[in-house]
């Protein structure tokens, strides 16, 4: 934000849905920063230094503000206007002994998660007020010694993002915060898949309007309604009262989506969707200040912090924090757990434990599984294994133990070259394909290779590796993948929105290997995957697999919400300026 500060309109009305105070209607200010509303109730605070964004957690008198902006008045505008932006990414709360400042160990959780975002990130503190710092970016390009330094407070959250629908624009970064009636700072993973009909039934009913594309705003609204409830019927916010907001949270909400929020002077919690979709954990850590709590999208944020694992969020429960520091959880909502499997097969980090299943353990079964099933097969036995790098190493390393063969690291990686199935578009895609992979010439020469990638979405990776092995003097190529064939668009936040996308749309294995110029193509079956899967937690009877066979286990995806989610995220529609 620059030093003239933010420019919103101000809609009117008498109270909004949660009894907040009115503000005279269509007028606006400059020059001040306005904390994002709740029904007709908007908080004014003075703008902020520079770079960091404070707001005071409690609620100042609103006041009538006079005057229009240069350039005429400005609208804000319902939620079926905006293309929405859902979210892979990754994040870490943690709740601090009072006195202690969380933002460092924020940062260097956020790093640990880097490679599931990294289009921007950010950071909400709360110590006296909120502190805010967010924007477009690796986590080492938005932050810094002057921004840290404002970060004070016990209580934080941060968050990486990949947007894998509308833009990538600094409104959409997470964490987002609410102050009124409480203040509330939120992350979240994953994507809701009626934020569209909560959006417009919020604009119908109450003039409510979205301040961004991204879908975790429609879950800070359902949460702080649920909250105001509580305070109507309590005159506070306690531990039932948190997770009676969370319990209207899953009645409203649908879709794939693990949550953490800090709570101004309450505490914190942390919940997972119905289906539990998305992974989340929870640790705690003993000092001589106190005890610290945190959550996060991956164990590896806790460990690099040096936090123990205690407990992995199930399906529809919460887990609370209070002011005490005591814990207290509750099963809110019973459905079979489904947990998305593709986060074993790529996205989690290979030292991360999600749902108490090692990712490395599980990605050497699945490398096993592959071994077997190519000499089951009768397919030719290569000369040497070489894998794709990074995510499908221990697989590689695994499928070559199984076969009796030579494992080579023939592919050498540009470590500062993002992952491209994670880039925002097709042209970066493209450019850091060409960018991060290079081939040592000797590994290949006269040789029989057999690459071993963990997935293949559209094809453009692989192709160009193959062609560079092929350059690179190899006899036959032929291509391992440690997953079934990519065939059905992902609702839950992965970027597989478009069933055109995939390279097996439509085609056969012959057709496969023709497209990508392999002389023989292996996929591991979907039966194999799963096996290797819940090897890791019996607990687990069923995986969710809706990427490889189109089985949604939320039951609310129809074709035509998959045509719309596809035009979202093939850019069909340009964003619409909120003035």
């Amino acid at each position: 934000m620059g030093s003239g500060g933010a420019v919103v309109t101000l809609i009117g009305g008498d109270l909004g849905p949660l009894g907040g105070p009115a503000v005279g209607g269509g007028q606006t200010r400059r020059g001040g920063l306005l904390a994002r509303p709740l029904g007709a109730a908007y908080l004014t605070h003075p703008a902020p230094p520079e770079g960091t964004h404070a707001l005071p957690y409690t609620q100042p008198q609103s006041a009538p503000i006079q005057g229009t902006p240069a350039g005429g008045p400005h609208r804000l505008i319902p939620a079926s206007d905006f293309p929405r932006n859902t979210t892979m990414c990754g994040f870490i709360g943690i709740y601090g002994p009072d006195g202690t400042d969380v933002a460092t160990e924020i940062y260097e959780g956020l790093l640990a998660v880097q490679h599931r975002g990294q289009d921007a990130a950010g950071i909400t503190t709360f110590a006296d007020k909120y502190n805010v710092k967010k924007g477009n970016g690796l986590v080492v390009e938005v932050f810094n010694e002057e921004n840290m330094a404002r970060l004070r407070g016990h209580l934080g959250v941060g968050h990486v993002r990949y947007p894998t629908a509308g833009g990538s624009h600094d409104e959409d970064a997470q964490p987002f915060h609410h102050t009124f009636p409480v203040g509330v700072a939120m992350v979240h993973n994953g994507n809701v898949t009626n934020f569209q009909e909560l959006g417009d039934r919020r604009f119908k009913s109450g003039g409510v309007r979205l301040n961004s594309s991204c879908d975790l705003e429609v879950i800070l609204w359902v949460f702080q309604e649920g909250l105001a409830e509580t305070i109507r019927e309590r005159g506070k916010v306690d531990a039932e009262g948190v997770f009676e907001a969370v319990r209207r949270v899953y009645k409203e909400v649908k879709g794939a989506y693990s949550v953490c929020a800090t709570i101004a002077d309450v505490g914190m919690v942390a919940f997972r969707d119905p289906f539990g979709i998305k992974p989340i954990c929870f640790g705690e850590r003993s000092g001589e200040a106190g005890t610290s709590f945190a959550c996060a999208s991956e164990s590896v944020v806790l460990d690099v912090n040096g936090y123990t694992r205690t407990h992995d969020i199930g399906p529809g429960e919460a887990l609370f924090v209070d002011s005490d520091r005591q814990i207290q959880t509750r099963h809110l909502e019973a459905q079979p757990h489904r947990p998305c499997v593709f986060e074993l097969v790529y996205f989690a980090r290979p030292d991360s434990f999600l749902d108490d299943i090692s990712v490395y353990k599980t990605r050497k079964r699945f490398g096993e599984a592959l071994g077997k099933q190519w000499k089951e097969s009768g397919a030719p036995i290569p000369d040497v294994v070489i894998p794709v790098p990074d995510s499908s190493r221990d697989a590689a390393m695994a499928v070559a133990q199984e076969l009796d063969l030579p494992y080579r690291e023939g592919l050498v990686k540009n470590r500062y070259i993002g992952r491209t199935f994670i880039m925002p578009d097709q042209s970066s895609r493209s450019d850091s394909i060409r960018r991060k992979l290079n081939p040592i010439p000797l590994e290949f020469k006269d040789k029989n290779v057999l690459l071993v990638d963990d997935s293949i979405v559209r094809g453009n990776t692989s192709r160009r590796i193959v062609a560079m092995a092929r350059a690179a003097g190899a006899r036959n190529v032929y291509f391992g993948v440690t997953s079934p064939p990519l065939k059905a668009p992902c609702p839950y936040g992965i970027d597989m929105a478009s069933k055109r996308e995939f390279i097996a749309t439509d085609r056969d294995n012959d057709a496969i290997a023709a497209s990508l110029g392999v002389d023989h193509l292996i996929y591991l079956a979907r039966e194999g995957m799963n096996a290797a899967a819940r090897e890791g937690n019996e607990k687990i009877e069923k995986f969710c697999n809706a990427c490889f066979n189109g089985e949604y286990p939320t039951g609310d995806i129809t074709v035509e919400r998959l045509r719309a989610i596809e035009t979202e995220r093939n850019g069909q529609r340009d964003n619409v300026p909120v003035h």
